[in-house]
């Protein structure tokens, strides 16, 4: 009797130091959790006076600008900042886009370059007045198919981001987009998006895989800048005459094997170059007068076009005529 109960005064003593332990265990997690929510406020309160020291005016514009430090990440105090209209960060290293971004709807210029951002988050959709978004030399894989909301969106730049490969058939809605930038990219085939882009006025697809061009780029009738230099591609297709306000044409560094005679058609094509393309016809131009026409020729091409053009019609016509001339011969003796 006198066992038990000592054992069973054991255990209630157990038990009243299990309870205190674990009181003391309870009081020591919620003071470090008050002392690590005191170091972020900390934090973000001096964050946000580092930033508060990169907004400045400019043309009417409350703008945030960091160049070349490190913000891999950006706080969430940012958003007392939600009246900026502008945002300018190169070289800071940021990892990503906030996830918060789609609060600040006074953004119309969006311009995080040259960082290492691997994605574009889905809350873009909801910056309405965006009429800048460049992300060019970055990370990012994918774009999502919520940045057709962006209604107002005029210039998109995504270069050097190196993996993209297409873009969501819903960019296409972007009814404002006159500038476009997918170099340096994946692409194999302009995007359907793309070609079905109203308003789209200035396109550089260079330094891709495209190996050919879609019948329908004739669809990009407001189009005048297009250049697809250093891509794989071998032939034009004649749909292309029918761009009526094309007026640069940009194809260096392709494998092209021939100029399409129907591009003579293209009366408001200004500056066109085919340099080093593997051309079936060696073509020589006219002298020259001077020195300074020589080099604007070479420059713009489009002299070099058209004599190509007329080189080969007429060695066409001598192959017709060698044809001909077979055929009577042929004739004649039988």
């Amino acid at each position: 009797m006198t066992e038990n109960h000592c054992t069973g005064a054991v255990n209630a003593v157990k038990e009243v130091w299990e309870e205190r332990i674990k009181k003391h265990n309870e009081e020591l997690k919620r003071e470090k959790e008050f002392q690590q929510k005191l170091v972020r406020i900390w934090e973000e309160r001096v964050s946000l006076t580092k930033l508060k020291e990169k907004v400045t005016r400019e043309d009417g514009r409350v703008i945030l600008k960091i160049e070349k430090e490190e913000w891999k990440t950006l706080p969430s105090s940012l958003l007392k900042l939600n009246q900026l209209q502008e945002w300018q960060l190169h070289r800071t290293g940021l990892l990503k886009i906030p996830e918060f971004i789609g609060r600040f709807q006074n953004l119309i210029v969006l311009d995080l370059s040259r960082n290492t951002i691997s994605e574009i988050p889905r809350g873009i959709g909801l910056l309405t007045k965006l009429q800048e978004l460049i992300l060019s030399y970055n990370k990012i894989k994918t774009v999502p198919k919520e940045l057709s909301h962006c209604a107002s969106l005029e210039k998109l730049e995504l270069a050097v981001n190196r993996d993209i490969c297409d873009l969501p058939q819903e960019l296409g809605n972007l009814l404002k987009l006159t500038h476009l930038d997918l170099s340096m990219n994946h692409f194999t085939t302009i995007p359907s998006a793309v070609l079905n882009m109203p308003a789209l006025e200035w396109l550089d697809m260079g330094s891709n895989r495209l190996e050919q061009l879609p019948d329908t780029i004739e669809r990009m009738q407001s189009l005048h800048t297009l250049w697809l230099q250093r891509n794989e591609i071998t032939c034009l297709p004649e749909t292309i005459s029918k761009m009526n306000n094309l007026g640069t044409l940009v194809l260096s560094n392709n494998k092209l094997q021939d100029i399409p005679v129907c591009m003579e058609e293209m009366v408001n094509l200004r500056f066109v170059n085919f340099r080093d393309n593997p051309l079936k016809l060696e073509v020589m131009l006219p002298p020259s007068e001077s020195t300074d026409e020589e080099e604007e020729r070479e420059l713009f091409g489009l002299q070099f076009m058209h004599v190509y053009i007329q080189e080969s019609r007429r060695r066409a016509g001598m192959c017709v005529e060698q044809i001909n001339s077979s055929f009577h011969l042929a004739f004649s003796v039988s």
